[in-house]
Formats: C-alpha cells, sequence, structure tokens
C-alpha cells in the first residue's frame, strides 16, 4: 500500500502548518462540499462554509440512518470531520476512520477525541483492502472520495464484506451525465491528469452506480442535492481569490473548479447521495 498525495490536499495541508487561519476554518476539519437547505442563504465567509460542510456530513448521516450504540466506518476519513460530528450527537459509538494518507490520519488522531461513551480509531490503510473482520460494522460511509478509489467495485466487494446484513454503504459523488463521460476520460490523458488540482478521479454515470448496485446485490436509493451544494463554487472562488495560491496551484485550481461550477449549474455533474442496503440473508 502506497499513500497518494493529491495536490488539493498537499496546499490544504501546507497552508495548515503556516497557520492560515481561513483554511483552518473552512477545510481543516471537513474536506469536501457544503450543502445549503436553502442556497440563497450562502454568506461565502469562512463559518458559513464550516457550519455547510458539517451540514453536508449530518445530511449523508441521516441518510444512512446513523443511530447510537452502532458501529460506523467513515472510509476516506480525511481529517476526521465525520467521525467529530458522529462523536459529537451519538453515544456508545465504536468509530472507525480509515485513510490512505497518513498526514490526512495524523491530524484526525489529533482533533478528535472521544466523548459520550464513543470509541475511536483512525488508522491508515486502503478503501479497497479493508483490514477488518467480516460483517464488523453497521454502516459504512464514504464522504466525497469514492472518485479517488483505484476500483469502485473492489471497495464494494470490501464495504459489502465488512458490514452486518440490513447495513448500507452510503456515499456522497459527484456524478456525470452520459454526454461529459468521454471528457472525463480525457482527464485521465497524462498531461491532464498532471494539471488537475483535484488528481485521479474516476467519474461515473448514475447507470453505473445502479449496475453496482444490481451486481453486488443492493438496494440502491439516491437524493440528488446538486442544488443544495452549489453555494460552494461560490465561496470557493472567493477563497481562491483571496489566497496565495501559487503559480503551479493557481494553473491547477481555477479552470478545474470554474468549469465544475458551469458544468454542475446545468446537471451535467450532479452531486447525489446514494445509499446501497445490504439484504439481511
Amino acid at each position: 500500500m502506497s499513500a497518494v498525495h493529491y495536490p488539493y490536499f498537499n496546499y490544504i495541508l501546507s497552508q495548515l502548518e503556516l497557520g492560515n487561519s481561513s483554511l483552518e476554518r473552512s477545510f481543516g476539519h471537513h474536506v469536501h462540499w457544503g450543502y445549503w437547505e436553502n442556497p440563497l442563504d450562502e454568506k461565502c465567509t469562512d463559518d458559513d462554509f464550516y457550519q455547510a460542510a458539517e451540514n453536508l456530513s449530518r445530511k449523508l448521516c441521516t441518510l444512512a440512518r446513523v443511530s447510537d450504540n452502532q458501529q460506523v466506518l467513515d472510509v476516506g476519513c480525511g481529517f476526521g470531520g465525520t467521525v467529530s460530528l458522529l462523536n459529537n450527537t451519538c453515544q456508545g459509538m465504536k468509530l472507525t476512520g480509515i485513510n490512505i494518507d497518513d498526514r490526512q490520519i495524523a491530524r484526525a488522531k489529533a482533533n478528535v477525541k472521544p466523548a459520550n461513551g464513543n470509541d475511536i480509531e483512525f488508522i491508515v490503510g486502503d478503501a479497497c483492502s479493508l483490514p477488518f473482520d467480516n460483517e464488523v460494522f453497521d454502516r459504512v460511509l464514504a464522504v466525497e472520495c469514492i472518485f479517488h478509489f483505484p476500483s469502485r467495485d473492489s471497495f464494494f466487494e470490501e464495504a459489502i464484506r465488512v458490514l452486518k446484513p440490513g447495513g448500507n454503504i452510503t456515499l456522497s459523488d459527484f456524478v456525470a451525465s452520459p454526454l461529459l463521460i468521454p471528457s472525463c476520460h480525457m482527464l485521465k490523458l497524462p498531461l491532464l491528469n498532471k494539471l488537475n488540482f483535484f488528481g485521479h478521479c474516476d467519474i461515473i454515470t448514475l447507470n453505473k452506480y445502479r449496475q453496482l448496485a444490481a451486481q453486488f446485490g443492493l438496494k440502491m436509493q439516491m437524493h440528488d442535492i446538486t442544488r443544495n451544494t452549489l453555494p460552494t463554487y461560490t465561496y470557493l472562488r472567493s477563497l481562491l481569490k483571496n489566497s496565495n495560491l501559487g503559480r503551479l496551484y493557481s494553473l491547477q485550481a481555477r479552470p478545474g473548479i470554474a468549469l465544475m461550477k458551469y458544468i454542475s449549474m446545468f446537471y451535467l455533474l450532479t452531486y447525489p447521495i446514494l445509499s446501497f442496503t445490504k439484504p439481511i440473508e
């Protein structure tokens, strides 16, 4: 297993080390898009975005039906923001976060401490080769990270293996219209991939997720929250404008985020929360 360091995480971590208070507030806890119940309420401040990111994790956990006294695995846990949310709102939990980047795990361990009778563990590991016994978790979460995994098939195989019957895998992802897929394939070309601020991203269609659900015998539910996430782009534009990104990061970040904004506005790129329930045998 070898860690993969993506440009956006390199930038965030370097700025956190330099004491960037704006990034500390907005991306020092969660590293994913925000959710606004009313998108017109977006205020384009660090505190507003922090709360929106917290709301997205909360929305996903609600749809996953996370509750007290469960064992929950957060795959691609980042800095531990979703684990921290559950630690603060639930009790009697066994919360496990796993990430392939030891730098993210180190920050999660430093910042998230058990409360409310919960047990917390953060470990370095591979989403496609989970180091856990069979059928130990009530819920498996993957917040805005599955597009980085080497194989969705392998992840689903592993997540199903460690999930108890009747449990669910709940994730958020960027999902492309079939019209957009040829362009997504182009982003995998070596030069374009090198310039991608978000690194390697495998973007698929909703139909592909339906095929995965059928392949693994899972019941799939979909909640489209694209509209609720759109203010993220307004905030990111403001953040990038006021940040000293440097020439390379500017070349990588600004065009990609602008493109994502416009194709999302026209729903060529959507942002759903997807939940897959493992049958009770």
